[in-house]
């Protein structure tokens, strides 16, 4: 079976890989020069490095990351428990989105990779579907996954009208600084007022990651440096957390990352017959749930279990459909309840009942390729 995957972001590679696994020819089409990622770190939970696991490329993942717990204070420094939630539903792994891009397309293998090749379109037959790309040329293939993101252009033609819309009024800032300068015994996240949250964590290569965010977030003035100290302002009982306030001091201007949350809208179907929307092309949700990425793999494993054969391709999409889309309406309804949390108590709560359930078997954990 001949697989087009358009996208080489994390889910795209992971894609590709799985596919590649299941014994399929499959080329990944990246529009960027270059293999890259947006964003600085990502974390990992239990149910992603499974199918990494069982994709053989879970150790080498490790090496790149560090194990963390993902607990939260309030903003006078008081841990905010989660009783009845155990470590194991705090616990992620923390690698850089870039060095991860990197690991999977070596996985992949770089001449199953075309980059500066972006899409343009595709006409769907019964039995294939064509692939135009921007260099003018076209691909036939037996299925097409478009795991191209929030702005995705498979999804554009799948689906007309469903742009990519804002996430009002939440923003967020991040950086890394490969030398902080400041000696970091504990990594902390902190659930303050006016809607902010933030903290840092530190790297497997001795680097920190900072980060603020803020819902609702009132007009922006100032340089971005400027707009995440006063975000972090609201970090602290005593106007900001010393440390946090320190990483962002000693951060260059140009090194700080600005977003305005991009989500995408419910979408009526994820496929057709041939076409199938993966990752954040399907699903990009507001990221204070810290699961997208970690949810994107589930869906390129279970797309790697249920394409088999080209014969079959249209039975595996609905199957795959059937599954997702129920699924990710209940992520939908777990992750409002963790941004509408009433106190900082709730929102740990919440946030730990949210794991609780992508963690726990038999409803979220994915049967990867190494299970069968």
């Amino acid at each position: 079976m001949r697989a087009v995957v358009i996208g080489a972001g994390i889910v795209g590679l992971t894609t590709g890989l799985a596919l590649r696994r299941a014994g399929h020819d499959v080329t990944v089409y990246e529009r960027a020069p270059e293999i890259r990622a947006a964003g600085t770190g990502l974390g990992l939970w239990a149910n992603a490095m499974a199918v990494f696991d069982a994709f053989d490329v879970g150790e080498r993942i490790r090496a790149i990351g560090k194990p963390g717990e993902m607990y939260f204070h309030d903003a006078g420094g008081r841990l905010l428990e989660t009783p009845g939630f155990g470590v194991e539903y705090h616990q992620f792994l923390l690698v850089h989105r870039a060095k991860l891009n990197d690991l999977l397309a070596d996985a992949v293998g770089p001449e199953n990779i075309r980059l500066a090749t972006g899409f343009e379109g595709y006409a769907e037959h019964a039995d294939h579907v064509d692939v135009g790309l921007g260099d003018g040329t076209t691909v036939s293939a037996d299925v097409l996954i478009g795991a191209d993101g929030a702005y995705s252009m498979v999804r554009e033609q799948l689906l007309p009208g469903t742009a990519a819309r804002e996430h009002a009024g939440h923003h967020v800032w991040r950086a890394v600084i490969p030398n902080p300068g400041i000696a970091l015994t504990e990594d902390r996240l902190i659930l303050g007022d006016h809607g902010c949250r933030g903290g840092y964590v530190r790297t497997y290569d001795g680097s920190v990651y900072w980060l603020v965010n803020q819902f609702k977030t009132p007009a922006l003035a100032g340089t971005l440096k400027e707009q995440a100290l006063q975000r972090a302002e609201h970090l602290g009982a005593d106007g900001g957390n010393e440390v946090l306030v320190k990483l962002i001091d000693a951060t260059p201007e140009e090194a700080i990352l600005h977003n305005q949350i991009m989500i995408v809208p419910p979408l009526p179907r994820w496929t057709s017959g041939r076409v199938a929307l993966a990752g954040d092309a399907a699903h990009a949700m507001s990221p204070h749930i810290t699961a997208g990425a970690t949810l994107g793999v589930e869906d390129a494993d279970l797309l790697g279990q249920l394409l088999t054969s080209a014969a079959d391709v249209p039975a595996a999409l609905a199957a795959y459909e059937a599954d997702r889309m129920p699924r990710y309406a209940h992520v939908a309804k777990l992750a409002a309840a963790v941004e509408h949390a009433p106190t900082p108590a709730d929102f740990a709560t919440n946030y730990a009942a949210f794991h609780h359930w992508m963690l726990s078997p038999p409803v979220s954990a994915p049967v990867s390729q190494g299970a069968r």
